[in-house]
């Protein structure tokens, strides 16, 4: 009897299965789908660069500063998921806080950015450079309001005392969510910087 088992596992290909939180792999499709989105536009504005008629100037230095902020809130989000897994409810509070103030504080910065490009004669409508500028610019803006949306809906809950080391998933799904949204803005910007 054990040597027939032992041969019908022989014959039996070995599956690993994957296994991970539905909740995070539907964040994981989505994430995939904004890279699509942001690889589709990037490569967009390199081919009508390449036609020619392109206003050329120069990025507002805003949009560094603003660079330093959300890499900032990066790290404060950082640091609240290892208070959460650690149960420090302090702690993950006020990195909680930090990481929404900052990322208040980005939007307030783009917002001057846009400004800031009006300023140097750079409009929506117009020259297709300025167009492309204020599309990917406010189209991670747009998601960056989801991931906000996103911290103080975990904010609430961190609260509530409802994060902690066995209630997680929501939680690195946040952090998750927010470092690629970060790391996005960092590939924009270097991206805006080389090909402006």
């Amino acid at each position: 009897m054990e040597t027939s088992l032992n041969k019908e596992q022989q014959l039996q290909p070995s599956i690993k299965i994957l296994s991970m939180h539905p909740l995070k792999f539907a964040l994981w499709l989505f994430i995939v789908t904004v890279v699509m989105i942001f690889a589709a536009l990037t490569s967009a504005y390199i081919v009508r660069q390449s036609e020619g008629n392109w206003l050329i100037f120069e990025l507002p230095n805003i949009f560094l500063y603003n660079t330093i902020i959300l890499v900032a809130s990066s790290v404060t989000m950082h640091l609240a998921y290892l208070a959460a897994k650690k149960d420090n409810f302090k702690q993950l509070k006020l990195f909680m806080i930090i990481t929404a103030v900052l990322s208040v504080a980005f939007f307030i910065g783009q917002y001057e950015a846009w400004g800031a490009l009006v300023d140097r004669d750079v409009y929506f409508v117009g020259n297709p450079s300025g167009s492309f500028l204020y599309v990917i610019s406010g189209l991670h803006a747009f998601h960056l309001i989801s991931g906000l949306i996103f911290i103080l809906i975990m904010l609430f809950s961190a609260f509530k005392y409802k994060v902690h080391s066995k209630n997680m998933v929501k939680m690195e799904m946040c952090t998750t969510y927010w470092h690629f949204l970060d790391g996005l803005w960092v590939y924009l910007f270097i991206f805006l910087l080389l090909n402006h």
